[in-house]
């Protein structure tokens, strides 16, 4: 009888922890999504990796959310195939989240490199670019109050036709024609590159997507072990209703 009680009590709580799963693979998606919108929208980097960690985190955040529904059916139905099924689809789920936290925190080691390449090409096709990176570029600068890369100097003689021009995204006060012949005038054009605010955002945002994968990974591995015990009980022939 204390048997029949633990698993039945064991079943609820994989309903449960299934439900929170279902919660943190909505989490997952929302959080993925807003890294990548910060990474394509803050600046335009070609490397694969940028981008690779809040993928693979949308991607296991909208599997979970199908994987915790089925698992809630499993445990209520008590069926061993469905939630051996569960267990087996859930473990693989916690290896690539872990794959995805490694991934986020190389990426995260190597982003100053990647950054300020990104910036570099970005400040030097400024001119001749298109209208896309053009907007990339000014609303980068006008949000993170920063000019060029490492500083407004950067622009000498890549914008307008005079050496001490710098774009009206650099200014303070951002009018028409306010970055004209102001490069070095730090009470009209902000004198920091935007290198260090670009760095420091990305990175806060990629230790959430680690944190966040790390974390469900934990809870999900409870969640495999209220799976397995419910899975021995049914295999036992126990009744847990």
């Amino acid at each position: 009888m204390s048997v029949e009680g633990g698993l039945k009590c064991v079943k609820y709580l994989l309903f449960f922890f299934n439900f929170i799963f279902w919660l943190c693979g909505l989490a997952m998606i929302i959080v993925g999504v807003l890294v990548q919108v910060v990474v394509n929208n803050t600046l335009v980097i070609k490397n694969a990796s940028a981008s690779s960690a809040p993928i693979v985190i949308i991607a296991v955040g909208v599997i979970v959310f199908f994987i915790a529904f089925f698992g809630c059916c499993g445990a209520w139905k008590e069926s061993y195939c469905m939630v051996t099924m569960f267990s087996i689809l859930l473990s693989l789920i916690v290896i690539v989240e872990i794959g995805a936290a490694i991934a986020g925190y190389v990426f995260r080691g190597n982003l100053k490199g990647i950054v300020q390449t990104s910036l570099n090409e970005m400040v030097n096709k400024y001119n001749n670019g298109s209208k896309e990176l053009k907007a990339t570029v000014d609303k980068l600068q006008e949000s993170l109050k920063c000019c060029g890369m490492n500083s407004s100097s950067d622009w000498k003689g890549k914008f307008g036709p005079n050496k001490t021009d710098v774009p009206d995204s650099c200014c303070v006060n951002v009018t028409a024609k306010c970055g004209k012949g102001t490069m070095t005038n730090p009470t009209k054009v902000h004198q920091t590159g935007c290198e260090t605010f670009v760095e420091q955002q990305l990175k806060t945002n990629i230790m959430w997507v680690i944190v966040a994968a790390l974390v469900i990974a934990f809870l999900q591995i409870m969640g495999i072990v209220f799976a397995c015990l419910l899975m021995r009980g049914i295999r036992s022939g126990y009744e847990v209703m």
